[in-house]
């Protein structure tokens, strides 16, 4: 694949050093975007974009881009970064995730790993980002969740689990609040559209938590792309799975609820 839809477009991906996310940059690339690769490491960024050099994408429009999102102050340093040199955003892809260990584990800013991974930090990133997205006039965040959200409940008087863990209830509630917070990335007037979906059971690290068998990590990074491209209509706050819109959970369209959330993970970040 190789055209120019998105040549005069740049694009963050997080969590792209495997699976759908090192897929998505691939496919962005190929598509002629500045792809900021992000990994959780410098080698990892490096090794990422040498493999995708190798898969046919030019040099000049990958930059490569480290943050530890178990460390929100290293979101926050991220963050930073872009805005200095990029002052125009046009696509955020927050797909950074982690499965959840077996036993409930705290990062150093005192949330539960996976829902500070999932969801706190594309939280953090999407607010901190609001100038350069804005400025890029028709910006798109798309949050890459998971059907797994319909499963899930808030544990607001426990968000962290702490009392009653189990791994995939972590795992359901970080997508349940990424797909939640996602109208509240985008407000009204600030010329950004957000999205989440679905990709689909991929073949990737999290393949556990769903089944034994999963697609190629292309397939999924293919429907991420697709929300990217500009000649695919999209909605703000609308959820897609299967190529077109789907039903979320029922919390995900609550209004009260979109506002509990918001004003939880502000507090969760807070000393980023």
């Amino acid at each position: 694949m190789s055209d120019a839809v998105l040549s005069a477009r740049t694009a963050l991906v997080t969590g792209a050093s495997s699976g759908i996310g090192w897929e998505t940059a691939r496919l962005l690339a190929g598509h002629g975007a500045t792809v900021l690769v992000h990994a959780r490491t410098a080698a990892e960024a490096a090794d990422a974009v040498e493999r995708l050099v190798a898969a046919g994408a030019r040099r000049d429009r990958l930059v490569e881009l480290a943050a530890d999102f178990t460390h929100l102050a290293e979101v926050a340093v991220l963050a930073s970064k872009v805005v200095k040199h990029y002052p125009a955003l046009d696509l955020l892809v927050n797909n950074a995730a982690v499965m959840a260990p077996e036993r409930c584990t705290r990062t150093d800013d005192g949330n539960e790993i996976s829902l500070q991974v999932n969801f706190l930090a594309a939280h953090l990133l999407a607010r901190l980002l609001r100038a350069p997205l804005s400025a890029a006039g028709d910006a798109r965040i798309v949050n890459v969740s998971s059907s797994l959200h319909r499963t899930a409940a808030m544990n607001w008087s426990d968000p962290h689990r702490a009392k009653r863990y189990s791994r995939v209830a972590a795992y359901a509630q970080s997508q349940l609040a990424l797909t939640m917070d996602t109208r509240d990335m985008a407000p009204e007037g600030s010329g950004i559209t957000a999205v989440s979906l679905n990709p689909g059971q991929c073949d990737t690290a999290l393949l556990p938590l769903y089944g034994r068998t999963g697609a190629p990590a292309a397939e999924g990074a293919a429907a991420v792309v697709r929300l990217c491209l500009p000649d695919t209509p999209v909605a703000n706050g609308e959820y897609y799975d299967g190529g077109g819109p789907a039903p979320t959970a029922a919390a995900a369209r609550e209004e009260r609820s979109q506002r509990r959330l918001a004003k939880l993970a502000d507090q969760l970040v807070a000393q980023a």
